[in-house]
């Protein structure tokens, strides 16, 4: 029996045995992509090229997942420029198209049709009847987001771009929902674009306490298919792995994004006189593995609160000196 060892997020784990390795199928804790080594192979290889592993992956994993309407989402190449403001420019071959929130579009080549739909522009929501377009809308609203999308189609011969910029500074997140059991819950604002065949629908927490307490109410975004779906977090990702029954905990505010094995919920924060003081809040998340959580440094609500508290307070208008001026209010005194 060999010994395997799994690298996850750039670092190396283990050593497993064979069924570990299963165990970790079952759980989308490893894909057909993930890469893993043993004494005898010269390199790191994907499971998916290793035959030994392949009868037990191909029983363990579930067949590559499709849109709620059947049809498998469109294949796109992507490529994400810039670094605290970044934007992701994705190529389109004839017929292919991208999906993206209303006002999200940067550039985009000649022959790219652009076209505002009602819903969230998936094939179910496209195919469907009123009531099903009406639906798709309604869950984009309840998540925050416009009740319209629009479609990015290349008309033309050869390659098209287009392009979506961030709404605020961050990074943005390329993810396949195919290596990630076809679902991914995520903050409700976070969604940026995705291929076409990509539904973005709702997630409501269970649980009362998490749904009131948990700082994204009591929705949040789910993203079904088999497409690359592209969201977007302010500051610093982080990626964490988490084990079977291996906790975190996280402000509230800081949750990006969840695989669908997470366990989600609310912790309070324990003393009195912590919560009140302590500036954290009177609660924090608490994600149990296994699975997949993706976090960031720079929430946006936190963004907005330093703006607003070092804006000018009751209608006074801008000040004409720099903050770091030794006259301070002094030099108040000299203007008009």
């Amino acid at each position: 029996m060999h010994s395997w060892y799994v690298a996850v997020n750039g670092q190396q784990q283990g050593p497993f045995d064979q069924q570990q390795i299963q165990q970790g199928f079952k759980t989308g804790q490893y894909t057909l992509n993930t890469l893993v080594w043993r004494d005898g192979l010269g390199d790191w290889t994907a499971i998916a090229q290793i035959p030994e592993l392949q009868h037990h992956s191909a029983a363990m994993v579930p067949p590559p997942p499709t849109s709620s309407s059947g049809m498998q989402a469109h294949e796109i190449d992507y490529e994400i420029f810039g670094s605290e403001m970044q934007f992701v420019e994705i190529e389109l071959d004839p017929q292919e198209s991208a999906v993206a929130e209303a006002g999200a579009m940067m550039y985009m080549s000649n022959a790219i049709q652009m076209e505002t739909v009602f819903g969230d522009g998936s094939h179910a929501s496209e195919r469907g009847g009123f009531m099903d377009k009406m639906l798709g809308a309604g869950k984009r609203l309840i998540t925050g987001e416009s009740l319209f999308t629009t479609v990015f189609t290349f008309m033309g011969q050869g390659k098209g771009k287009v392009a979506f910029a961030s709404p605020y500074p961050g990074k943005i997140i390329p993810l396949d929902l195919k290596d990630y059991g076809g679902k991914l819950i995520c903050q409700k604002d976070a969604f940026l674009c995705a291929a076409k065949g990509v539904s973005l629908g709702v997630a409501f927490q269970q649980k009362i306490g998490t749904a009131l307490f948990g700082g994204e109410g009591f929705v949040m975004q789910k993203l079904e298919g088999n497409g690359l779906t592209f969201v977007h977090a302010g500051g610093t990702i982080v990626e964490k792995e988490l084990a079977a029954g291996e906790t975190l905990r996280v402000d509230t505010g800081c949750l990006v994004a969840l695989t669908q094995t997470v366990e989600y919920n609310i912790e309070f924060v324990g003393g009195v006189k912590s919560a009140i003081f302590g500036g954290e809040g009177f609660f924090f998340a608490t994600l149990t593995g296994p699975g997949h959580v993706w976090l960031q440094s720079l929430p946006f609500s936190r963004l907005a609160g330093k703006i607003h508290a070092a804006a000018p307070q009751n209608n006074a208008g801008f000040s004409t000196q720099g903050e770091g001026s030794v006259l301070g209010e002094i030099g108040n005194l000299f203007q008009k």
